[in-house]
């Protein structure tokens, strides 16, 4: 849902999850998954923690990151979604040749991170599915294409717990 207008965009509407809603978003993803996967392809940084959450309930221990950035390049905005993906981290096709690979990030917004992760799985000789906390179906810019597996569907730009400020005793620190 679009909420009001700021600077003369819309703004989304915003949800905080807590630590307990991710924990039910986590043991409804599980339920989902079809078959057992070979190994766990966390994308930095927003799957590192569910897909820590995941492994853990899984019994995982083979897994992998992948970090990916889109430069913003383009001077009209809409184009920069049309960047090509810099990987700056990936694994080495060996590690994902003839595997399943659950690939997990926390959210599908465009879905540009988790189809380009999704694509290069596949080129090294994988088979991804991919995994989301949360799925925005009016971000989507892949058609009807949406994650393999996703606990919720919205349409609210999701801060996670791990995004929201440090509580009272937690220091925030300048490196």
């Amino acid at each position: 849902m679009l909420v009001g207008v700021a600077g003369g965009a819309l703004a989304l509407r915003r949800e905080q999850v807590t630590w307990d809603e991710v924990t039910r978003l986590v043991d409804h993803l599980i339920v989902q998954f079809e078959h057992e996967f070979h190994a766990m392809l966390l994308i930095t940084r927003g799957g590192i923690i569910p897909g820590g959450m995941l492994a853990e309930r899984m019994g995982l221990q083979d897994i992998l990151t992948a970090a990916v950035n889109f430069p913003a390049m383009l001077q009209n905005p809409s184009d920069n979604m049309l960047v090509w993906p810099v990987f700056l981290q990936f694994p080495e096709d060996n590690l994902l040749r003839s595997r399943r690979i659950l690939v997990v990030d926390d959210v599908w917004g465009s879905g540009r991170t988790s189809t380009a992760v999704k694509n290069k799985v596949s080129a090294g000789g994988g088979m991804p599915f991919t995994s989301v906390l949360h799925f925005n179906p009016h971000r989507n810019l892949f058609g009807s294409t949406r994650p393999d597996y996703f606990a919720a569907s919205t349409d609210a730009h999701i801060v996670y717990p791990w995004e929201q400020e440090p509580t009272a005793g937690w220091a925030k620190r300048d490196y």
